[in-house]
């Protein structure tokens, strides 16, 4: 599995979009942590959720 995100990048849960925008903390296998801006920290498992990377 490819993971093209990087710490600093800004994502968006697409199942969660309430969540807001979130910017990647870490990455570690198939975890991302993600801080969002309305529910904190979150850790992702990227293989069961797919992150939308936003452009900025």
């Amino acid at each position: 599995m490819h993971i093209d995100f990087e710490p600093g990048d800004y994502v968006i849960n697409p199942i969660k979009k309430d969540w807001g925008i979130g910017q990647i903390q870490s990455i570690i296998g198939n975890k991302v942590t993600v801080n969002f801006e309305n529910t904190g920290k979150q850790v992702i498992n990227i293989e069961i959720i797919a992150l939308e990377k936003l452009k900025r």
